[in-house]
């Protein structure tokens, strides 16, 4: 069995189907967890889900995600599947989030995360060290506001996404997807087993 973490594919089945072909995803016995933001902005939101759907995805959930649900876009089939996906998913080794975590949540909070702080979840990138988030994310804010990851101190390596213009990110403690597939970028898989990156390019807009 492989995991294969998938960074965000904002409704871009035709790289998901080159990704998939080129780290030979096997169907039943490789397990597929994608990031987050697996709809909105790209050309085919409804097949991709369709996708995903047939191949058994274990995705968690993002902040285009959960404004597409709230916006009644999805059919009824892709709407009962993407509120039955969760904002946290826990391995021993890892935790998958869309944007980020706050510094003081421990693994009992991960484990239960209330309903008050999927804001921050599917959403964070920069806070300080008490986990307060700046007014605005760009341009950069400058100190006390740091990117959420420098002050993470879990045991577990956090998998995220959500922060395409910071691009692919591979540090001890955590490792971002976000490779801007939706903006002409690449879309990027992790294969856990094999600790090993593979990317193909994203759409580019007619």
């Amino acid at each position: 069995m492989r995991r294969i973490f998938v960074g965000d594919i904002q409704g871009c089945r035709e790289p998901l189907e080159r990704l998939l072909a080129a780290v030979a995803f096997v169907p039943g016995s490789d397990r597929l967890h994608p990031v987050g933001d697996l709809v909105n902005k790209g050309p085919d939101s409804p097949g991709t889900l369709d996708l995903l759907i047939r191949l058994g995805a274990e995705p968690v959930l993002g902040n285009h995600d959960l404004h597409w649900l709230a916006r009644g876009r999805a059919a009824p089939h892709h709407r009962d599947w993407l509120q039955a996906q969760p904002i946290v998913r826990l391995f021993p080794d890892l935790v998958l989030v869309h944007a980020g975590l706050h510094p003081k949540w421990d693994d009992a909070h991960l484990a239960a995360l209330p309903a008050g702080d999927t804001n921050y979840a599917v959403n964070v990138r920069y806070c300080d060290a008490d986990g307060n988030q700046p007014p605005d994310d760009w341009p950069p804010p400058g100190p006390p506001y740091r990117p959420w990851d420098d002050f993470y101190t879990g045991s577990r390596r956090v998998i995220f996404g959500h922060w395409a213009r910071r691009g692919l990110v591979v540090r001890p403690q955590c490792l971002g997807l976000d490779t801007g597939c939706v903006y002409g970028g690449k879309l990027s898989a992790w294969i856990a087993e094999e600790d090993r990156i593979v990317q193909v390019d994203g759409w580019h807009r007619p």
